[in-house]
């Protein structure tokens, strides 16, 4: 396994790290793994991106759109 040392952190994301290890039952350098872990499996694309992507390669596909036929809806943000 690895060493990974990391030097001048700032106070501000050392804090928060600290309190994000806290809120997950961990230490300090366990959360840091767990965030590099998930980040470095991370795809690079999302999965629309990807789709989007694929659907360029052969052409794009054309969609028949139907049309609207009733006003929008309001929305509550109450």
């Amino acid at each position: 396994m690895g060493t990974l040392t990391i030097r001048n952190v700032d106070e501000l994301t050392h804090d928060r790290l600290r309190r994000r290890a806290a809120e997950n039952g961990r230490s300090v350098e366990a959360e840091v793994r767990d965030i590099l872990a998930r980040e470095v499996r991370r795809p690079k694309q999302n999965l629309l991106m990807s789709l989007h992507a694929a659907m360029q390669e052969i052409g794009g596909v054309d969609l028949e759109l139907p049309a609207r036929t009733e006003p929008p809806r309001d929305v509550d943000l109450s």
